[in-house]
């Protein structure tokens, strides 16, 4: 990687304005900040629109408003295709609106890429930031594991630059190469939220290598400071049925790999639903999204019909 490389921030937003305005800040006062930035407003009702539309700030901001809410899975589609076609993105920088990137965040990815492709003749598909909470902790949502069966080779490589091989990473501070995007395409739209980037990040990642590092951090502002297993109301709906697309329709773990993972999350969703005072609603939420797992998820094209118009990057390989 050189300096030359162009990158392209990629956020998606809706009807969280003032935590837009952060997250644009936090890019803007990077060491390195991205050529250009896509924000990719999902039908915000909240004054968005129109702060985005007065934007002045030193970002070269490209704003996509869409007529309708596709989820933060539809709005990363929309917004990684335009960093690739649009701005012709050497790697693509992506996070949620709830994102604020600490100064070296991408500079010490871009800069962690490179050392590794020198040390190993490697380049990482992706590099993930490591992601706090806003008093520092380390956020539970976003703590990413070391890779299971990574040689001792690999994981000292990693090592002697400063990063841990992982599987897969949150959407919060992701540096992917444009080519990975090329070859893998791009998330699942019909996702719509939770999981398109568990799936996404596994896929591209099965057959290359996928780094995290301390170096490279950002502020995760969620409003309360847990995990996946915290009570999620009616969106347990979306954790079910996107978990078993994931592991039914996807190609992106390995069969081992879906064993594993089903069984921590079927024991995942049992303590969610024990200790929750809405069982009523999470257990709907549970046989509504078995129900609907058992069609697969439908195209991109097909989700965005109307809404917005995709072009030439690949749908993903089922």
């Amino acid at each position: 990687m050189t300096s030359q490389a162009v990158v392209v921030a990629v956020v998606v937003t809706y009807n969280r304005r003032e935590l837009l305005q952060t997250t644009l800040a936090g890019i803007a006062a990077g060491t390195r900040v991205p050529d250009a930035v896509v924000v990719v407003d999902n039908a915000s009702t909240d004054g968005t629109a129109e702060f985005l539309r007065d934007y002045q700030g030193p970002l070269a901001t490209d704003v996509v408003t869409l007529s309708s809410n596709v989820g933060g899975a539809g709005g990363f589609v929309v917004g990684m295709e335009r960093a690739l076609l649009d701005h012709g993105a050497d790697h693509v920088w992506i996070m949620d609106d709830d994102t604020e990137p600490q100064a070296a965040a991408l500079a010490e990815a871009l800069d962690v890429s490179t050392a590794y492709q020198q040390e190993t003749g490697d380049t990482p598909a992706f590099i993930a930031s490591r992601v706090v909470w806003t008093d520092g902790r380390d956020h539970p949502m976003n703590r990413m594991r070391p890779r299971m069966g990574a040689s001792e080779e690999a994981r000292q490589a990693a090592a002697r630059v400063g990063a841990t091989q992982i599987r897969s990473a949150s959407f919060v501070s992701v540096l992917i190469r444009a080519e990975e995007i090329r070859k893998y395409g791009l998330p699942i739209a019909d996702y719509f939220i939770w999981n398109d980037d568990l799936e996404y990040t596994a896929r591209v990642s099965r057959k290359g290598t996928a780094l995290t590092t301390e170096s490279s951090v950002a502020n995760h502002h969620t409003k309360v400071f847990g995990d996946a297993g915290a009570d999620p109301g009616p969106r347990f709906y979306y954790e079910v049925r996107n978990k078993l697309w994931v592991y039914t329709r996807s190609n992106a773990l390995a069969p081992w790999e879906k064993i594993l993972f089903t069984g921590a999350s079927l024991r995942n969703w049992t303590r969610t639903i024990a200790a929750s005072p809405n069982r009523k609603v999470l257990l709907a939420g549970l046989f509504k999204g078995l129900r609907h797992s058992l069609k697969a998820p439908r195209s991109n094209a097909e989700v965005l019909n109307g809404i917005y118009a995709l072009r030439n990057i690949q749908e993903p390989a089922s």
